[in-house]
């Protein structure tokens, strides 16, 4: 299976050439260029940056803390991460 995401850089010669020639064994899926709705890591990276957006931080070391906080917080609410796949029509078949 193959999810492709139709930006230029893969709409290459050689891409549809090896779709082509393995359209007998090979699925594809093919995503507009940018469709964060299909994505629930868009949502987690809207929870983390909306609390950090306004941190004026003095160092990479910083920001690299205040999003490993947030992160950790996210852990302990797995309905935020829920909200995050629900928002995009998809399903987690476990």
């Amino acid at each position: 299976m193959l999810v492709w995401d139709n930006v230029l850089l893969h709409l290459t010669v050689g891409m549809r050439e090896f779709i082509d020639a393995n359209a007998e064994w090979l699925t594809v899926f093919q995503l507009p260029t940018y469709a964060p709705n299909l994505n629930p890591t868009e949502g987690v990276g809207s929870l983390v940056k909306r609390d950090i957006g306004n941190l004026a931080a003095a160092d990479l070391g910083q920001i690299t803390r205040a999003v490993k906080r947030k992160l950790k917080m996210l852990q302990y609410r797995p309905e935020a991460i829920d909200d995050c796949l629900a928002g995009t029509d998809l399903a987690l078949d476990l």
